[in-house]
């Protein structure tokens, strides 16, 4: 759909752009989605897209602005004026322009903090101050509200009010002294309901809420769990402080996706889109993990040339036959194979099952965990000793291995599959415990250690068996 735009309609609007066609570009930014015009604007130089705001309402200014991708939307607002700049923060949506702030110089922040009006500033200085992966900072203020005791037909007239200035009022939060949640009702509840009924009596009061301390996927978790459209979020007292909207969620969960694919390929997840990121930031960021794999990886030579030393000339010599090398290097990408991809489906599997687990059950009694651990260790066993039939029967039938030989072949698929899914199993959980993310690099670093490990199986059990 966008290439279409951009192929037939974008042409038109640098035209107008170009010609000064004043009307022509109201009409094209009051005609076309705002979703629609944002990703069409990041196609244009800075003046272009400003020429064309220009042109829009304020509120429709302010809504293709925010559809702008974050990256660029930070270097169009470089170019701007402080006046202009505070005039389209004060109307932009909470969230948004925390998100905005925060790329911001710190100095410019707070030049243009300065001429934006007392109460807006306070609302953006206390979201700016939460973590940036907490609750708090993905909530909006702008939430409808009512007291517990007035009729159903002064709440609805009260939210005729409030909804310009709500991120949604299907849900109504009901609130007490000092803005202490008690309970919430929902738009369809209050059209229902006989007007001259008390809205403390139609009101859930069992109401699910989050903490702006609580970690932001969470606020994702919960939303997914209940079905709900927004989470309210309250602070250490109960007071509520803000809500989080689902599509505010649904980027939680696409970024979260997104940063583990990253991590499970040793990539450190990337701020922009992979084509909006500086080519040295996407080398700096892939190379500084292929450095470290790489030291990990050398310690597979330096352990083969080892083994190579020992058994030719060296202690080992009188023991290990003469042929062990070329079956080592004949069937050591077999065992490497099967000890990496058995680890990387355990971690993987591990890694999906902590993110999708609900929150209370992240931090549950060790007995759990090690029940989870000991069915992947029996499954590990049954897919170790399946692996090690066949390549045992493969090697003695159809490759004329002895016995021997291909009883050795075997069993270190046996040992590296049980090794690789006990890593596959350990490292997401060890991280976790660490507060680092259970998909860093789980999947590069166990087939790394495999590798290693790997070989020394297979030398050891070889020299063992023969």
């Amino acid at each position: 759909m966008l290439d279409t735009y951009q192929n037939l309609i974008l042409p038109d609007l640098r035209q107008m752009v170009a010609e000064g066609d004043s009307h022509g570009v109201t009409e094209f930014c009051r005609v076309v989605h705002p979703v629609v015009m944002g990703e069409m604007l990041e196609q244009l130089s800075d003046a272009e897209v400003w020429q064309v705001l220009d042109h829009a309402e304020l509120d429709q200014r302010v809504e293709i602005f925010e559809n702008i991708n974050l990256r660029r939307q930070t270097e169009l607002v470089e170019t701007l004026d402080s006046g202009r700049l505070s005039e389209l923060l004060e109307n932009m949506s909470s969230d948004d322009r925390v998100d905005l702030l925060t790329r911001m110089p710190s100095g410019r922040r707070e030049d243009v903090l300065r001429m934006i009006a007392q109460a807006e500033r306070n609302d953006i200085r206390r979201l700016l101050s939460y973590d940036e992966n907490s609750a708090g900072s993905l909530m909006t203020t702008e939430y409808a509200s009512l007291p517990a005791d007035i009729t159903v037909r002064d709440a609805l007239n009260r939210l005729r009010e409030q909804a310009p200035n709500s991120e949604t009022i299907y849900y109504v939060y009901i609130l007490g002294d000092h803005r202490c949640l008690e309970g919430l009702v929902t738009l369809r509840e209050l059209i229902l309901a006989r007007p001259d009924a008390v809205v403390s009596e139609i009101m859930q009061r069992d109401v699910v809420r989050l903490y702006v301390t609580d970690q932001r996927e969470n606020v994702a978790q919960e939303l997914a769990r209940y079905d709900l459209i927004a989470m309210p979020i309250v602070d250490a007292e109960n007071r509520l402080v803000g809500i989080v909207t689902h599509d505010d969620a649904l980027d939680v969960v696409q970024e979260e996706a997104t940063e583990d694919a990253y991590l499970q390929s040793a990539v450190q997840p990337l701020d922009d889109l992979y084509q909006d990121s500086p080519m040295l930031t996407i080398l700096w960021k892939r190379g500084v993990w292929l450095l470290f794999l790489s030291f990990v990886a050398l310690l597979t030579a330096k352990v083969l040339d080892h083994y190579r030393i020992a058994t030719e000339s060296g202690h080992l010599a009188d023991q290990a036959p003469p042929d062990l090398t070329t079956l080592i290097l004949l069937f050591l990408p077999l065992v490497m194979a099967s000890g990496g991809n058995a680890g990387s489906q355990s971690a993987t599997l591990f890694i999906r099952m902590l993110a999708l687990s609900p929150t209370d059950s992240l931090n549950s009694p060790p007995v759990v965990s090690r029940r989870v651990q000991m069915r992947e260790l029996a499954i590990a066993t049954m897919l170790g000793s399946a692996l090690a039939t066949l390549d045992f029967l493969v090697a003695w039938l159809v490759l004329d291995k002895s016995p021997a030989e291909a009883g050795a072949i075997a069993t270190t698929v046996f040992a590296v599959v049980l090794f690789g899914t006990c890593a596959g199993t350990a490292f997401p959980l060890l991280f976790r415990r660490l507060g680092m993310d259970p998909a860093l690099m789980s999947n590069p670093l166990i087939a790394a250690l495999v590798d290693v490990l790997g070989v020394v199986f297979f030398y050891e059990i070889a020299m063992f068996l023969l």
